[in-house]
């Protein structure tokens, strides 16, 4: 039986409820304050993973800080409050142990984290971004389009998954816009990647200028608020937000039935998988982060996977490849904890038909 453990911690303060209902009656600030003085805990036992061959256990691993407080606290803390989750993981009988949203992109992605502990360590986001462009491709043509005809917009395009994504799809797309703050790490990337793009590369800082006329729109920055409003958006447009908190407001999907909105990286995992613990998901599905954690134990791959900044194409297809070695696969598209089904598509594909007949009457 393979092992594997994942640290998962609260978006925000109300996540503390979902293991903890009391906490819904306790101040905010109350709990943020207290809980950054708790141990690491185990949250749950994870059963019933299985592939054509081969079968893992794990774990569930708390590590009790919100997002605010992973960007806000001294860097060194959150590190040491990480790999506090890592040697519980590691003292169950965990071989590879995965980093789950804000704990992957604290410090310098993992790489400390690896060097303190003895299990091998990834973030998932070579599996993240697999999932996010193979999910995005296929919206995109469910709303009639492809991505070498389409214009692209990645919101905080210089970050890991940003990069990976730029660099995948700047050979595809017909417009590729890259959105982040810094512009020197911006332009870097751009000149990079414009010697192997499709079409054009452009560069800007302000991101609801980049929405205006983009086909598509993936969002992975760490913003702890959303960027993108309604207003932003263009009809027929396809937004992957692979973001944890997410960037799109909640108002997208209720206000512009034209724009199709998807989250990035939902999986169905093989088995009659028990995660023990309602993170929001229906019943063998889970993120692409916590997938890649799972398809590299099923392999017996006890190795540092995704760390780092820079992530490897090389990787991407590797971790992709293995998905689908294990019978991994997407779990068709989810909005805000909701299935998206072919009725609700029906009618965005109509809508976005409706909005594209009146902009070039």
């Amino acid at each position: 039986m393979e092992k594997f453990a994942f640290i998962l911690h609260p978006l925000v303060v109300d996540d503390f409820a979902r293991k903890f209902p009391i906490m819904r009656y306790l101040p905010d600030s109350w709990l943020e304050g207290t809980m950054k003085h708790v141990k690491s805990f185990k949250i749950s036992h994870i059963t019933g993973i299985r592939s054509p061959y081969a079968e893992a256990e794990g774990w569930f691993i708390a590590c009790p800080l919100t997002a605010r407080q992973m960007v806000t606290l001294p860097e060194k803390f959150v590190t040491e409050k990480i790999i506090e989750a890592c040697l519980l993981a590691q003292g169950l009988g965990a071989k590879i142990v995965g980093l789950g949203a804000f704990t992957s992109i604290v410090g310098d992605a993992g790489i400390t984290i690896a060097k303190n502990v003895d299990i091998a360590v990834t973030s998932g986001n070579s599996y993240t971004v697999a999932t996010a462009l193979a999910g995005t491709r296929e919206a995109l043509k469910l709303m009639g389009k492809e991505i070498k005809e389409a214009h692209v917009s990645i919101i905080g395009a210089t970050g890991s998954i940003g990069a990976a994504c730029t660099k995948i799809l700047a050979r595809e797309a017909k417009e590729i816009t890259l959105v982040a703050r810094e512009q020197d790490r911006l332009e870097k990337l751009a000149t990079e990647v414009r010697s192997c793009a499709q079409g054009s590369v452009n560069v800007s800082g302000d991101v609801k200028a980049s929405l205006k006329d983009a086909d598509v729109v993936i969002t992975v920055t760490s913003a702890v608020d959303c960027l993108i409003e309604p207003e932003d958006l263009k009809s027929g447009a396809v937004v992957c937000d692979v973001a944890r908190p997410r960037n799109v407001s909640r108002e997208v999907s209720a206000v512009r039935k034209d724009v199709l909105v998807i989250e990035g990286g939902v999986i169905r995992v093989p088995g009659d998988v028990d995660f023990g613990f309602n993170f929001g998901f229906p019943r063998h599905t889970s993120y692409a982060c916590m997938a890649e954690t799972m398809i590299l134990a099923l392999e017996g791959r006890y190795e540092n996977f995704t760390l780092g900044r820079n992530l490897s194409i090389e990787q991407i297809d590797t971790i992709y490849n293995l998905a689908k070695k294990h019978e991994f696969s997407l779990a068709g598209f989810r909005n805000f904890e909701k299935p998206v089904t072919d009725k609700e598509i029906e009618s965005i594909q109509h809508f976005a038909n409706i909005g594209l007949s009146a902009r070039n009457a």
